[in-house]
Formats: structure tokens, C-alpha cells, sequence
């Protein structure tokens, strides 16, 4: 019923689900006959590289407590089959991965199928968030392409009883090099399904001059079904006897159902149940937030049915929570003493030269995730006691953490437990953080588990705009005092907002280390004496990740202050980033006490390289040609930043008549190391510049008496077609290990806006968004 799971490059074609519970099933479903080659892992780690035999019985080759999961499988006509074990939300990772796979197999594009696994502990960390898919497993993947390469080149060379140095893999054939016999990859598959996979540390990847899929323009596997409106998502899920529910949630964060009256809700045409979720005590973490569900047989019913019912709630404490003067409170704590994450010198025993100092407060509200595709999620919990099980149908950034999360939700206990729940995982349209939180799924369980039967959650734009995760309202402060040398010193960063580790632990009121690591303590200039710290800040939403998470924040303030700074110093800000960022050298911030995580990557492999921030930032001021002359009323911005191990720069060209401001242009250059799919790159670039339009120019959440205000496009507004001006994305080439690229390109576009507004007017804009200052139409 379910034709998601199986894309081919082209048309589509007949699905078939993937299945991890044994052998024979997995074939079976794949339509894979008897001489198939499968090669699969054992994870976590991907410790070792294994391949399933399907004359060996379904326990060959398991180790200790793992089974084998399956990444590889040809059929003996040659289609092959590659699983991608992460989430697609309009990134690509269904097609980078398969293509990083497929190139070290030296596998024929046009003859590969993409299954998309379901959620599996087997396949190691499946969560797609902090742009860790091709940064975070790369080299993993390769490894499992080219183990599938090395073991048709054995078959092969077994067939014709000459070594293997003898023939090589080369686009779906084997080659014998001396007489040019060939054999493809389906003639071998059945002696390749006999062999044992080579130890991983005997595999042999290829030279990046050998790449013929890796960085190269492929087409996205969903593409034409997106196109036709074939791709299925969790909205689109339909089951025999399903209900659909929609649900009345409390108006604030940690409110409680006192009493409802279903009586008129009751008398809609195609309304089944009204039930009553069950209270959830703070703190909130990912779980549904208590609220009153109508059940009906269609949506419309059941949204109608929502907006007869009648809730009395009990308000909890945050209900006298207002942004804007919540946001007055962080301002001034911001500009007071704070709590030292990293420090070097000595700032406050110096005397600051009030004609060469600088310093300023930039704020930034709540923001929301907006995905075109609201949260939606179906659930299925059949059976009772010991024989209860579940299946679900979501759009999910962290299938696992949602199976968990289900797992304890029906009391399924022990380390079979994940076992009783079939998580199917669809296409998302949209997610930038929103969809790693399971709540949604959860409220569907529940309402399942209640009614017996299969229940379909769908969340209203208006739902998902006032009852989300949102960014965190924030305040930066930056001071320093400029050198006779036009750089700066005496460098004070400080700031305030409520972190994410609110939302799991309500006594959190501080960002830790590893939260200050993006963006914020890492600082990479040359300075002598610095001191980078936090305020306290209670929560009163629920606050998550949200694409770029606190590098949003941060990134506005660094990249306006160093333009201030210049404007300062009467230099360019090319000229002032390239003399705070000094030589080049890879800058450890750990050397000055602070505890830097560096986005969970090594820091032999991904160190944060001056000379590469430089390099970056040029690269684009000559792209967008920045020192051009520019009539009256017109501005260049320009900023660069570090994230996640990629350096984006961007420059955007504005003009401002009347009070009232136009984009007219705007430039990225990344580099993200390795570039693997580069249309991707691209395309995750100009929505990079759209968003930080959104954010920079009229984006924004506002709260009062714990409610919030906004709840449609009509006053939470998206960045408009008329609004986005010419956008350039460049990628610069690099073989450097890979960086992330989902998150990394926003951060400098959102200054070089502001920055720009100020080069052509002189309004400088240090609280957003820029239409409490200008119009923007």
C-alpha cells in the first residue's frame, strides 16, 4: 500500500518494504531472488563489515547480540538496492547516501533503487539533526561500497581462476584487465553472496581523483515524484477504519484540563470520540502537553468538531510571561558581570580608552520553524498484554528516539521492546529541528491505544505555530577597545537566553559548555585578552533546535560587531575580519578553559582554520565584486562563520529609499570540505538565504500572558517570492574531510543584511527583525 520505500532513479516503481527481522523476509519483500548479493553491518560503529548468504541460514555471520542490517543488495538482473538508514526533509541524504555508497562500488547509477530503512538501533545513530549525515559517517559509508566492490571483484576473479589484482570493478561489470572479459555485477552476485567480507581494515577506498558519483551533479532520487505528487508523507497516510484526530491544546506551556464539554462536538456529522489526553507535569522534554482530541472519520470533521468543544484549563505559572519585557530583562542582565566559560588576560582590570571602545546589545526573539508540511503523525497499536504491538507512520528526524519514546509510552519493557514497534518513516516536507521532537507521534499512540484503533494526528498551521519548540528569545553583548594596529583587544562577550536543557530539566537556566560551542565560545580572533560569558535566563516555552540552532544568535552579533568595529576604524570589514582572525593557524579553545566540543567531531580531522575563514570570506567579496562604487542609498553587508565544520561567507546588496528597504542581491560561498552532492549544496545555500531573510527581516514570535500571539502566515511571516532577490550560491573546492552543510549557511547571512542596511543608510540595526526599524515590503 506504501510506495515510499523504494525510489528508483527514474520512473516510479512498484514498492517494497524493508524489513529487519530476518534474512528471508528482507529478500523476499525486495523481490530478491535466491543469488543475491546482500551486504550488510553490524552496528554501532560499523565495527565490522559483513555480508548475508541466503544459503546460510538467517543467523550467518551474526555477532554476539547484533543482526545483521543491510545497506547492499544486487539481484541477479543487476538492480541494485541501497538502503539510506537517515531522514529525508528536502536535503537530499536520500540521494548522497546511496551515492556515496554506489560510487565506491563503482555501481551503475541508472540501476540503483534507494530503500529507506525504518527505525533500527542496528543501523547505528539514524537521528538527522546538527548536519551530521556525510560529516558523521563518510568514511562509513564508503567503506561499505567498497567492501561490496572488493567482494565482486573476488567473484569474479574466483569465476575466471586469475587473482583479483587481475580484474577490476568499473561501472555494474567486472573487467579482466588482460583480455577485457567482462562480467556484471548480477552475473556475480550469487558467487560474490558466497564470500566473506573482507576485514574493514583491509578495504580499499578509492583516490578522490577516482570519484565518478561523489561530487558530482546527480538527480535527487524523489524528484519526479515530488514533482507528480506521488511522494508520500506523513499527511498522506490512509488506513482502513482510521480516525483522524485533531486536538485542543493548552494555551500555555504546563496547563492542565479542568473540564470540557464534547456535547456540540458530539453532533458534527462524522465525529466518532472526544478524549481527554492525559496531563503531562513539567518538565515538558518532547512529550505531548495535555489537550483534548476530537476523533472523526475525516479531517474537516474533526477540525470542526474541535472548534465546538469547550475547554476550561488551569493555567500554570507561566501564564504572565511577556516577550517583549522578557526580552527588556535579558538586555539588561546581558550588560552586567557574568559567569566565565573561557577567559584570557584580564578585561576588567583594564582601562578602556572610551574613544577607541566599542559596545553593543543585539537581541534576537523567538523564532519558528514554519515547515511547509505541519507535524503529522499515524499510529496503529494492536493487540494486548505481551502480544501488544505498534506501527507507525511519521515524518521524523530521530526515528529511534521516537521508538523509544513509544516503547515507554505502552510500558514496553527489556531489550526487545523496540522490537514491538514497526516505525515506517516518510518524506518530510520540511523540518529545521521541529520534527526531531516526537510529541506528535506520541499524542497518536496514545489516542491509538485508547480507541483501538488506527488514529491519524494532524496538526492545524495555526497548531503548530502556537504550540511549537521555538528558538530561544536571546541577548548578545559585545564590547571591545581597537588598537593602534586596526584590530581589536580587550574583548567581552556575554550572553542571556533560555537554553534548550529547559525543555528536559526545568531548573536549567544556563548555556553549558557544549551549547556555547557553536558559535559563541569558539571565537576565533587573535586576541591577547578576552572573556566570553553567560547570564541566567528562566524558560517559559518550549525551547529546541531550530536550524543553526544558537549560532543564529551568535552569528548576528559577531558578524554586526566586527562590522562596527570597522566602520570604526574607518576599514572595510573584509579588511578588519582579515585582522582579528590574524595568522593563519587552527585555534584550540580549549587552551583557555573552555570545554569545546567542536559539533562532536575530531579535532585532528575538523579543526577551526583561520586561514580557511579567510579564504572564504574572500572568496565571496570577490564573487559579489563588494568593493564596487554604489550610488547613494545602497549598501554592500558582508559576514563569514564557522559551523559545524563548514565556512560559509555571505555578502548581500541592499538598497534603502524613503524608509524603506529592497534586497537587490546575495552571495554565499561555502566550504564544506567535500562537497558530495553540490546541487544539494547549492540548493541548502539559497534556502540558507531565504531563511535568514525570513529571520533578519520580519521573522519572530511574540508571547502574552504566556499565549502565544502569532498563529498563521498572515502575522508570522515567511520570506515572499517578490521578496527574494537574485542569489548566488558558490561552492568552493576543497578536499577536506566534510563538514555539514543543513545549518551552516545561515548564521553569516542574517548580519550581512543588517550590515548592508547600515552601508546604505546608516540605520544600524542591532535588534531584530529589521521592520521594527524599516519597511519591508
Amino acid at each position: 500500500m506504501f510506495d515510499y520505500t523504494k525510489i528508483k532513479n527514474g520512473p516510479s516503481s512498484s514498492a517494497a518494504e524493508i524489513a529487519n527481522v530476518s534474512r528471508r523476509s528482507f529478500l523476499k519483500q525486495l523481490g530478491i531472488g535466491t543469488g543475491a548479493f546482500v551486504l550488510a553491518t553490524v552496528m554501532p560503529g560499523f565495527s565490522s563489515i559483513l555480508h548475508a548468504s541466503p544459503s546460510r541460514g538467517d543467523s550467518a555471520n551474526v555477532k554476539a547480540d547484533h543482526a545483521l542490517n543491510f545497506f547492499v543488495a544486487i539481484n541477479p538482473d543487476g538492480s541494485t538496492s541501497i538502503v539510506c538508514h537517515r531522514c529525508e526533509m528536502g536535503q537530499g541524504i536520500r540521494t548522497s547516501i546511496p551515492q556515496i555508497i554506489a560510487d565506491e562500488m563503482e555501481a551503475d547509477w541508472q540501476q540503483v533503487f534507494v530503500v529507506q530503512g525504518k527505525a533500527d538501533k542496528r543501523y547505528g545513530a539514524q537521528g538527522t539533526a546538527g548536519s551530521t549525515s556525510i560529516r558523521n559517517q563518510f568514511i562509513d559509508m564508503r567503506k561499505i561500497g567498497a567492501a561490496a566492490r572488493q567482494m565482486l571483484e573476488q567473484a569474479a576473479a574466483d569465476m575466471w581462476g586469475v587473482k583479483r589484482s587481475d580484474v577490476t570493478a568499473e561501472n555494474h561489470v567486472v573487467k579482466h584487465l588482460l583480455s577485457g572479459k567482462t562480467l556484471s555485477f548480477g552475473e556475480l552476485a550469487q558467487t560474490a553472496s558466497k564470500l566473506d567480507a573482507p576485514d574493514q581494515k583491509s578495504v580499499k577506498l578509492k583516490s578522490p581523483d577516482q570519484f565518478k558519483l561523489i561530487g558530482k551533479e546527480v538527480k535527487l532520487f524523489d524528484q519526479d515524484d515530488i514533482i507528480a505528487g506521488r511522494a508520500t508523507y506523513a499527511q498522506d497516510i490512509q488506513l482502513p477504519g482510521m480516525l483522524i484526530a485533531s486536538i485542543e491544546r493548552p494555551p500555555v506551556v504546563g496547563s492542565k484540563v479542568v473540564s470540557f464539554d464534547a456535547t456540540e462536538a458530539l453532533k458534527i456529522k462524522g465525529v466518532v470520540e472526544v478524549v481527554q489526553l492525559k496531563d503531562r507535569p513539567l518538565p515538558v522534554n518532547v512529550l505531548p502537553i495535555s489537550g483534548v482530541a476530537v476523533l472523526a472519520t475525516n479531517t474537516w470533521a474533526a477540525h470542526q468538531g474541535r472548534k465546538a468543544l469547550k475547554v476550561e484549563w488551569q493555567l500554570s505559572e507561566h501564564k504572565s510571561h511577556d516577550s517583549e519585557s522578557y526580552l527588556k530583562e535579558l538586555v539588561e542582565k546581558v550588560q552586567q558581570p557574568g559567569e566565565a566559560a573561557r577567559k584570557k588576560g584580564d578585561v576588567y582590570g583594564h582601562n578602556y580608552d572610551p574613544k577607541n571602545t566599542i559596545e553593543a546589545v543585539y537581541t534576537m526573539p523567538y523564532q519558528h520553524h514554519q515547515p511547509m508540511e505541519t507535524p503529522a503523525a499515524t499510529a496503529w497499536v494492536q493487540g494486548s498484554g505481551a502480544d501488544k504491538k505498534c506501527v507507525i507512520w511519521a515524518g521524523v528526524q530521530n526515528p529511534q528516539w521516537a521508538q523509544g519514546l513509544v516503547a515507554t509510552e505502552l510500558g514496553f519493557t527489556g531489550d526487545k521492546a523496540a522490537d514491538r514497534i514497526e516505525f515506517n518513516i516518510t518524506l518530510m516536507g520540511g523540518a529545521f529541528g521541529r520534527k526531531s521532537k516526537a510529541d506528535f507521534v506520541l499524542e497518536a499512540v496514545e489516542l491509538s491505544n485508547k480507541v483501538k484503533k488506527p488514529v491519524k494526528v494532524v496538526w492545524t498551521r495555526e497548531d503548530d505555530i502556537k504550540h511549537g519548540f521555538y528558538h530561544s528569545v536571546s541577548a548578545n553583548y559585545m564590547k571591545a577597545e581597537l588598537t593602534d594596529k586596526q584590530t581589536a583587544d580587550y574583548w567581552i562577550q556575554r550572553v542571556a537566553y533560555p537554553p534548550i536543557g529547559w525543555t528536559f530539566n526545568d531548573k536549567t537556566n544556563r548555556p553549558n559548555h557544549s551549547d556555547l560551542s557553536v558559535g559563541f565560545g569558539d571565537t576565533p580572533f587573535d586576541l591577547q585578552n578576552l572573556s566570553l560569558e553567560t547570564q541566567t535566563a528562566e524558560g517559559h516555552v518550549r525551547i529546541g533546535w531550530l536550524r543553526a540552532v544558537a549560532c543564529l544568535n551568535n552569528g548576528f552579533a559577531l558578524g554586526s560587531f566586527v562590522d562596527e568595529l570597522a566602520v570604526k576604524s574607518n576599514i572595510s570589514a573584509q579588511k578588519m575580519w582579515m585582522n582579528l582572525l590574524g595568522s593563519d593557524r587552527h585555534v584550540d579553545p580549549k587552551q583557555d578553559g573552555f570545554k569545546y566540543t567542536n559539533y562532536g567531531m575530531g579535532y585532528d580531522t575538523h579543526p577551526l582554520d583561520t586561514k580557511r575563514l579567510k579564504a572564504c570570506l574572500n572568496y565571496v567579496c570577490d564573487k559579489a565584486n563588494t568593493s564596487e562604487k554604489l550610488p547613494e542609498g545602497q549598501g554592500w553587508g558582508v559576514a563569514v562563520f564557522r559551523s559545524f565544520g563548514t565556512y560559509v561567507s555571505a555578502a548581500t546588496k541592499v538598497s534603502v529609499e524613503n524608509n524603506t528597504l529592497k534586497v537587490l542581491e546575495m552571495h554565499t560561498a561555502i566550504d564544506c570540505g567535500v562537497a558530495v552532492t553540490p546541487d544539494r549544496v547549492k540548493a541548502q545555500m539559497e534556502g540558507a538565504m531565504v531563511f535568514g531573510l525570513t529571520i533578519g527581516l520580519m521573522g519572530g514570535i511574540s508571547v502574552k500572558g504566556g499565549v502565544v500571539v502569532e498563529s498563521n502566515f498572515h502575522d508570522s511571516l515567511m520570506t515572499r517570492i517578490h521578496q527574494a532577490p537574485p542569489m548566488f550560491a558558490h561552492i568552493i573546492e576543497s578536499s577536506q574531510p566534510p563538514g555539514g552543510v543543513g545549518e551552516p549557511g545561515i548564521p553569516p547571512v542574517i548580519p550581512s543584511i543588517t550590515n548592508a542596511i547600515f552601508h546604505a543608510c546608516g540605520v544600524r540595526v542591532r535588534n531584530l527583525p529589521v521592520n521594527k526599524h524599516l519597511n519591508v515590503v
